[in-house]
C-alpha cells in the first residue's frame, strides 16, 4: 500500500497542527485495525490540556513511528520524559503527552479506534468537533 500525504484525509486543522489519518494499515492482535497518520506541527504545540479528561489525561494509544523534522518531547505517566527529533524512529507506550519544541513532521502507525478517540476527544476540546 502507498499513499501520498495529501491523500490522507485530515482528521484536525487547528492553527498549529494538521492531523491525518487513514485507516487500513493492517491489523494488530488485540488491538485492531492500523491508522497510517501524518502530522505537522507547529513549536509550542503542547496537546496536555486537550488530553484532560481522558484516563489519566493522556493518550492512551500506542504508537510507532518516525519524525521526519522537527523535534517533540514525551512526557509519560509511568517513563521518564524523552526527546525525538528528526530522523528518529520511536515507540511510544500508552498513557503519554506530546510537546512540540520545533516545527515536526512525525508519522504515526496507531491502532485506528484507540486514537481517533483520543483525535476526536481533542477536537471537542478544541471546539472544531
Amino acid at each position: 500500500m502507498r499513499v501520498s500525504k495529501n491523500d490522507i484525509p485530515v482528521v484536525l486543522e487547528v492553527p498549529g497542527a494538521v492531523a491525518r489519518q487513514l485507516d487500513g494499515f493492517g491489523e494488530i492482535p488485540r488491538m485492531g485495525s492500523v491508522a497510517g497518520e501524518w502530522f505537522s506541527l507547529g513549536a509550542g504545540t503542547d496537546i496536555a490540556p486537550l488530553l484532560e479528561g481522558l484516563e489519566r489525561d493522556t493518550c492512551a494509544s500506542p504508537h510507532w513511528g518516525f519524525v521526519i523534522s522537527g523535534q517533540v518531547v514525551l512526557t509519560y505517566a509511568d517513563h521518564p520524559e524523552e526527546t525525538v527529533s528528526g530522523g528518529d524512529l520511536f515507540f511510544w507506550p500508552p498513557f503519554h503527552s506530546v510537546r512540540v519544541t520545533e516545527d515536526a513532521e512525525v508519522i504515526l502507525f496507531s491502532p485506528h479506534g484507540a486514537h481517533r478517540a483520543v483525535v476526536d476527544h481533542m477536537a471537542v476540546k478544541l471546539g472544531v468537533a
